[in-house]
């Protein structure tokens, strides 16, 4: 099950997490937010284990996408050491996010 990610909570289970984290940044409103979710839940029980998964609403926690600049719905960044190593915007298929979080996760962050 994908995590919830807060302003509040996203140092300690973002930047400071010892696996890739994934971030699903999306809002309840969001078409593309909705078709994607239930691939990113999936995704978060697949590939559980390797890398943290999880979603942060923009509406409830704009601190943290406003740091991200974060200026469209849906956008994952994959965080690596507590830095960016990859991004994606829009819907994505199952097979292009998984390929995407495995890729990017491979990276080492800068």
């Amino acid at each position: 099950m994908a995590i919830e990610f807060t302003d509040a909570n996203f140092s300690a289970e973002v930047l400071k997490s010892d696996k890739p984290v994934l971030v699903d940044f999306w809002a309840p409103w969001c078409g593309p937010c909705k078709m994607i979710g239930p691939i990113v839940e999936k995704l978060s029980t697949d590939l559980s284990g390797q890398v943290r998964i999880g979603k942060l609403n923009v509406d409830d926690n704009p601190a943290t996408a406003q740091e991200y600049g974060v200026m469209s719905i849906p956008t994952l960044l994959l965080f690596k050491g507590g830095k960016v190593v990859g991004t994606t915007m829009g819907f994505q298929s199952e097979p292009k996010l998984r390929d995407f979080i495995l890729t990017a996760g491979a990276k080492q962050a800068t």
